[in-house]
C-alpha cells in the first residue's frame, strides 16, 4: 500500500503562474501607442503646420486664402536655396501674419532690378513668359549684396507683392524663416498640390 500524502505546511516551492511573456503583450501596445503618438506630433509639427496666404502676391502659383502646409525639417537640413517658396516673419516680428514669398538672392548674391527685369549677379533671372516685368524695383534698384544670413525674397505677382524690395520688410534674416512651402490645399480656384 501506497504512504498516504500528509495534509499541512510544505515547505517546497510553489510553481509561479507569473509569465513574462504575458508582461511584456501587456506593456508592448501601450508603448506602440506612445510611439505612434510621439510620430504623429513629429511629422505635424515639422511637415504639417498649416497657414493661409494671404493676398494675390503669390499668384498664380497660390491665391489669397489659399491654405498651404509648411516643412519645418528640410531647413534644419540644409539651407534655404533660390527659387524655393518660403514662409517666414517679416522683420521676425512674432506678432505679425505669416509672410509667403519666393527667394530670389541668397546668402553672397547682389541682386539688382533695372528697366523691369530682375539679375542676380549680374544674369538675368527673370523669365518673362511667367514674371510681368517690375514696375517698382524699390530698395533693389541700386544692387542689394545679401549678408551671410540673408535672403532677397519676391511675390509671384511682382506688381502687387511687399517683399524685400520695400525697405519695411527688407532682406528676410535666417532665423526669420519658418519653413518652406511645400504643399498646398484644395481652393476655388486649384486642386490640392505640391508648390512648385
Amino acid at each position: 500500500m501506497a504512504p498516504r500524502k500528509r495534509q499541512g505546511l510544505s515547505f517546497r516551492r510553489k510553481e509561479s503562474h507569473f509569465h513574462i511573456d504575458k508582461v511584456k503583450k501587456f506593456l508592448i501596445w501601450p508603448a506602440q501607442g506612445a510611439i505612434m503618438v510621439l510620430l504623429a506630433f513629429a511629422f505635424v509639427y515639422l511637415f504639417g503646420i498649416r497657414t493661409s496666404v494671404i493676398g494675390m502676391s503669390m499668384q498664380p502659383t497660390l491665391t489669397g486664402g489659399q491654405e498651404i502646409l509648411i516643412d519645418r525639417f528640410s531647413y534644419l537640413l540644409t539651407s534655404p536655396k533660390q527659387n524655393d517658396v518660403i514662409v517666414f516673419l517679416p522683420n521676425g516680428n512674432e506678432n505679425a501674419h505669416y509672410y509667403v514669398k519666393r527667394i530670389v538672392g541668397t546668402p553672397g548674391d547682389t541682386v539688382l532690378i533695372s528697366d523691369g527685369l530682375l539679375y542676380v549677379n549680374g544674369s538675368i533671372c527673370d523669365d518673362t513668359g511667367i514674371f510681368d516685368r517690375i514696375a517698382d524695383g524699390g530698395i533693389a534698384e541700386s544692387g542689394v549684396t545679401l549678408g551671410d544670413d540673408e535672403y532677397f525674397v519676391l511675390g509671384d505677382n511682382r506688381n502687387d507683392s511687399e517683399d524685400s524690395r520695400s525697405s519695411n520688410i527688407g532682406v528676410v534674416r535666417r532665423s526669420y524663416i519658418i519653413g518652406k512651402a511645400w504643399f498646398h490645399l484644395k481652393s476655388a480656384d486649384a486642386h490640392m498640390g505640391f508648390i512648385q
